[in-house]
């Protein structure tokens, strides 16, 4: 690759739009999701509220009561849903665990559908000192 090359290729990366994920994308990934907006529930997010590097995030989810799904989102990702997961009709406290990837400091919001339509919602903000993903 030549030099007049690299630059034009980094001039024309740098011109891309930053890759986030609007409020507006995330309330429509919820909406989709759990088929309308969720109220304010008894969901439990197990995360470090100051993360020094977040390459590798560790997470947990946790429902009070029988849910058929749980899913995890991240507003300043560039894709704000993280994870989806369901889960049979006799588990009495569902739970999952999972590392993820963010992209700086936001809040974290877990949804939970039942299987009777209802949904419920519960956020936590997180401070990430090292990003990954894509930095602005």
């Amino acid at each position: 690759m030549k030099r007049r090359e690299f630059v034009l290729a980094a001039a024309a990366l740098a011109a891309l739009p930053e890759a986030r994920a609007t409020d507006d994308a995330l309330r429509a990934a919820i909406r989709a999701w759990a088929g309308r907006d969720p109220e304010a529930g008894a969901l439990k997010i197990e995360i470090a509220e100051l993360v020094e590097n977040g390459n590798a995030v560790p997470v947990r989810i946790a429902a009070s009561e029988p849910v058929s799904g749980l899913t995890l989102f991240t507003p300043l990702n560039p894709e704000p849903e993280v994870v989806h997961a369901s889960f049979g009709a006799a588990i009495a406290r569902p739970e999952f665990s999972t590392r993820m990837r963010l992209a700086r400091s936001q809040r974290i919001v877990a949804v939970a559908r039942a299987a009777d339509g209802r949904c419920w919602q519960a956020g936590v903000d997180v401070i990430v000192t090292l990003a990954a993903c894509v930095e602005p």
